[in-house]
């Protein structure tokens, strides 16, 4: 009987890069956010795939990048305890050879661990294969990579080449989660990011960095046919509530219908969803509310 492996594997990389899309893919469901706007994942969430021979826990990290408040701190704490803490690291880049700021920042954490590094290209798609060899060819010169798996996430692109070299790096080991779990996130986290997600997608550039969401209130009614979720959008500014909220309330709305759409697949169910808007001054700079909105250093394992 073939050995049963597992481990523990995080996705670094700059910001919009692609990370929670492939992560999506590999486990075969929505749960990480996507947008093409920086810090769209705060917090490490840990999603699981599991095959015939293994299971593979991956940490998807938010981007790593300087941080210029407390909430880009704790981001950037988040990403950089989990290299230390895994079996395998896989760098997230795009076919070019161009390597800018971001990626050196990058490398310089890279040369301070031990875990081993697979760089995947990814964005294959967009690209003539000789880029994509060039690329190969620009990141072979600053780094020992154990691999270079090339993939389109988008496209779902050598995504199963990519299990595979994943799996030859890890060590026989226990079945951590259920063959059927595909994440430790609670619904009411990914909920609250569904509705993130849809707003960082409608809203202007200036807006979705300065905010959160809570979710208020999560209860099933009529023997579980429907679901109400309040949830409340935190901004930092009045004038952000105001371009939230929409002219007649309309870009709110266009942000819950949105997000009810995901919760429905998510849960399968009928969803009854109401938003609300606050305005926090400057609360990705408070300690106490960034607590308050989950992002919690306790979280780190």
């Amino acid at each position: 009987m073939e050995q049963f492996k597992s481990g523990f594997v995080t996705i670094i990389g700059r910001p919009n890069v692609g990370k929670s899309t492939l992560m999506n893919h590999l486990i075969g469901q929505k749960i990480a956010i996507t947008s093409n706007k920086a810090q769209t994942t705060r917090n490490r969430i840990q999603t699981v795939y599991t095959g015939e021979g293994g299971q593979i826990v991956f940490l998807d990290t938010p981007g790593i990048n300087r941080a210029k408040n407390k909430l880009g701190e704790y981001m950037l704490n988040v990403a950089e305890n989990t290299l230390k803490e895994v079996d395998v690291i896989l760098w997230l880049v795009e076919p070019t050879t161009f390597i800018g700021a971001g990626e050196h920042y990058i490398l310089e954490k890279l040369q301070k661990v031990h875990t081993p590094v697979i760089l995947v290209i990814n964005k294959t798609d967009t690209v003539e294969e000789e880029e994509i060899f060039k690329a190969i060819h620009t990141y072979k010169e600053v780094y020992d990579f154990k691999e270079i798996v090339p993939v389109s996430a988008l496209r779902d692109k050598n995504t199963e080449e990519l299990i595979k070299v994943i799996f030859s790096y890890l060590e026989e080991g226990p079945q951590y989660y259920d063959a059927d779990t595909i994440t430790d996130q609670p619904e009411r986290a990914i909920v609250a990011e569904m509705i993130r997600e849809k707003a960082l997608r409608c809203l202007d550039k200036e807006v979705p960095h300065g905010i959160a969401v809570v979710i208020d209130r999560m209860k099933d009614r009529d023997g579980g046919r429907i679901v109400d979720i309040d949830a409340t959008i935190i901004c930092e500014r009045d004038s952000h509530k105001g371009i939230i909220i929409g002219k007649q309330g309309a870009m709110l709305k266009k942000i819950g219908t949105q997000a009810r759409i995901d919760m429905e697949k998510l849960l399968d169910t009928k969803v009854n969803l109401k938003l609300w808007v606050k305005v926090k001054k400057d609360w990705r700079d408070s300690e106490f509310l960034l607590k308050n909105y989950g992002y919690q250093k306790d979280n780190e394992w």
